[in-house]
């Protein structure tokens, strides 16, 4: 039996407008609103990261971060 997709959380996301934008044309491509792009990674993570770059692109991510906040 398949299993039954219900949004049950809700919450208010901040998120730069390059990380937006790529939301809304995977979002698009994929035929998905963007609750439900979102509820596909977050479930698919382990298989949808690249491993060796994650560590590595989150560090860039966090040094940038106060400087994008200006």
């Amino acid at each position: 039996m398949p299993k039954r997709f219900r949004m049950t959380r809700r919450f208010n996301v901040a998120m730069t407008e390059d990380g937006y934008r790529r939301l809304r044309r995977l979002a698009q491509e994929a035929g998905l609103d963007e609750g439900e792009a979102l509820s596909f990674l977050f479930e698919n993570f382990d298989s949808v990261i690249d491993e060796d770059t994650f560590g590595h692109r989150l560090r860039l991510f966090n040094s940038e971060l106060d400087a994008r906040k200006k």
